[in-house]
């Protein structure tokens, strides 16, 4: 096996927890995956992994490693797609991590856009909560990143590169609008993880309240309990326009809110000429809804 073949191994092993569940992922016989986590501790002098009843386990020296692993296969593959993306941008990859919101509300149509435009281009786009979007970029795993502000240790290590406004508002079925009492009130969060939630424990901080809870598992779950009545929730305006309008859901005045939360499109600091090339057709169509960072920045 190549070095590349033994990282992944490795990396698998890590992601299924088995040996097994790593040679189903790559396709190849339990063997191989025994024998490449072997090469691959006898390369570096330091054992990976150990046994563990039936199975097998990362070392603390494994552990440690393998977050090494993931970057250096995330930037070979990156070193591939700008190779072959500077040879021909308009044939390139691309690709995509987006926080639930944002991939549910503003990804569609703008990818939908760009391969009109471009349908030479291969994009590859992973919906996940905002806690796992910046790991993959920190990895090299994915090319562009579509969430809120990236975390303070990862801002010197990428470039934000749009801005789109996004206002979260507290929201809920008509019959609870009147006389809410944030403290008493039944508030909907979204799953571990989620910026919007972290948002919204924020502000029932800043309250000074603590009220009964429901955690639900997806935007969409919230959103559809909201309607139904089991409670409120902060959301992003533009998530619940259809519902805004058509009078199943309310705007509830809370203080502290309305809360500016603008969505941010975030690079590698050296991306691609086809990363680029989405980019620029994102900030060059204003149907799009994006607005050059450096402009943004500028006018504030």
């Amino acid at each position: 096996m190549t070095t590349n073949a033994r990282l992944r191994a490795l990396v698998e092993l890590a992601e299924t927890g088995s040996v097994r569940g790593a040679a189903e992922r790559l396709v190849v016989t339990e063997s191989s995956i025994s024998s490449a986590l072997r090469a691959l501790s006898n390369d570096i002098g330091i054992a990976l992994v150990d046994r563990h009843g039936r199975g097998v386990r990362l070392t603390p020296a494994g552990e440690r490693y393998v977050e090494y692993a993931r970057r250096i296969l995330g930037l070979h593959d990156e070193a591939i797609l700008a190779a072959r993306g500077e040879a021909d941008p308009e044939h390139g990859s691309v690709r995509l991590a987006a926080v639930t919101s944002a991939g549910e509300l503003l990804i569609p149509a703008a990818l939908a856009s760009f391969r009109t435009r471009y349908p030479g281009v291969v994009l590859h786009l992973e919906v996940a909560s905002r806690s796992l979007v910046w790991p993959m970029l920190a990895r090299h795993e994915v090319d562009l990143v579509v969430a809120g502000r990236p975390p303070e240790d990862l801002r010197r290590k990428v470039r934000m590169r749009a801005v789109s406004p996004n206002t979260l508002v507290v929201v809920g079925a008509p019959a609870l609008a009147k006389g809410i009492d944030p403290a008493t009130a039944t508030w909907l969060l979204r799953e571990t993880g989620s910026g919007t939630r972290s948002t919204l424990m924020a502000l029932l901080e800043d309250l000074e309240v603590t009220p009964p809870q429901l955690v639900l598992g997806s935007h969409g779950a919230v959103v559809a309990a909201a309607v139904a009545g089991l409670g409120v929730t902060l959301v992003s305006r533009q998530a619940v326009l259809r519902e805004l309008d058509g009078g199943d859901l309310v705007e509830i005045a809370v203080h502290g809110t309305p809360i500016s939360r603008p969505w941010h499109v975030v690079s590698q600091l050296s991306p691609t000429t086809s990363t680029e090339l989405l980019i620029d057709h994102l900030t060059a169509n204003p149907g799009l809804g994006w607005l050059p960072a450096k402009s943004v920045q500028q006018a504030s």
